[in-house]
């Protein structure tokens, strides 16, 4: 059983390179993994909110439904109207504070000079160096508390907690939010897909067992879990693979999972040609020449041996010999 989920497990044919026509091969009788058609909905393994960090007005949201976004990446700014003008306020105390700073500079130069004329007392020396000292240090202070405001403004930016794609906006620009409201839901990147199987295959659901994606390029996904319930008589189990972030979350699509196995013929579709509708094998003759014969062919059943490989229905049998088409006259 192990080695007919291993021969199901498509995604290592489907990333393996191609490979040089061989110049023949020989038929042989190989077991065949069936596969049944069932629904799976991509799913969200983890939906993040991003939360305001401050209380304020939702001035603007960067990203919409269906954004893609990274972590870390701004969403969302908010502002307080209160905390802008306390940074206004403060801008002008930093400039008050800069003019008394050029003013004590000034006197305490003309005290310098003073003092050494007798002119001053000491007294009034030390003062206007006491002065520059103050000055000084009450900048340092305004600084300081202007960065400190600055940095709760700058709280307000609401980030991406996680990369993934944004599900819910759910606010509208001049809502006023408190901290931590969420401001967006973030379905996180690696989704999952749910499979809706019959009860009746749950024997062959198992974890670590391969699943094929239906569509234009090969997807195949490897189950992660299969729930131990078993609701209307369905089971469901999550499967992941690496390219279901280019579909949206809630999206059901067609997937293929084993379902048993059966004798069968395969053999690589480099082999068949097709010819007016018809498919023919170029087979090697007792007497060593090629001839034609047609075939039926039926599924693709790659296998990581045959990356190609295609079931034959009827026309070949276990010990034919097929060339490369073209060999037959």
């Amino acid at each position: 059983m192990s080695i007919l989920r291993w021969a199901f497990a498509l995604g290592v044919c489907a990333a393996a390179s191609a490979q040089a026509q061989p110049a023949s091969f020989t038929v042989a009788t190989a077991s065949i993994a069936d596969q049944k058609a069932v629904f799976a909905t991509v799913e969200a393994a983890h939906v993040v909110p991003a939360r305001a960090r401050i209380g304020g007005t939702l001035t603007s949201y960067e990203v919409k439904y269906g954004d893609s976004v990274q972590a870390g990446q701004r969403i969302a700014m908010i502002a307080d109207p209160a905390m802008i003008q306390q940074l206004q306020t403060l801008d002008a105390g930093i400039a008050a504070a800069r003019a008394q700073l050029a003013q004590a500079n000034i006197d305490f130069a003309r005290a310098q000079k003073l003092i050494l004329t007798g002119a001053v007392s000491r007294a009034v020396y030390d003062q206007a160096q006491t002065g520059v000292s103050v000055a000084t240090s009450t900048l340092k202070a305004k600084r300081a508390e202007r960065d400190t405001l600055a940095q709760q403004i700058n709280e307000g930016a609401v980030y991406a907690p996680v990369a993934g794609r944004v599900l819910l906006t759910p606010l509208t620009q001049g809502t006023v939010v408190q901290a931590g409201d969420s401001v967006a839901s973030i379905a996180e990147q690696d989704y999952v897909l749910r499979l809706d199987v019959p009860e009746h295959h749950i024997d062959y659901l198992h974890v670590g067992d391969m699943v094929r994606v239906a569509g234009d390029k090969p997807l195949f996904a490897k189950i992660v879990l299969v729930y131990p319930q078993v609701a209307n008589g369905r089971v469901e189990a999550d499967a992941i693979a690496p390219d279901v972030g280019d579909y949206f979350v809630g999206q059901r699509i067609e997937v293929w999972v084993y379902v048993g196995s059966r004798p069968g013929v395969v053999v690589p579709a480099s082999f068949i040609d097709t010819r007016f509708g018809l498919d023919y094998a170029d087979l090697r003759a007792p007497d060593g020449h090629a001839i034609a014969v047609p075939v039926q062919r039926g599924m693709p059943q790659p296998t990581p041996e045959l990356p190609d490989g295609v079931e034959i229905l009827s026309g070949l049998k276990t010990g034919d010999v097929l060339l490369p088409p073209g060999s037959a006259p």
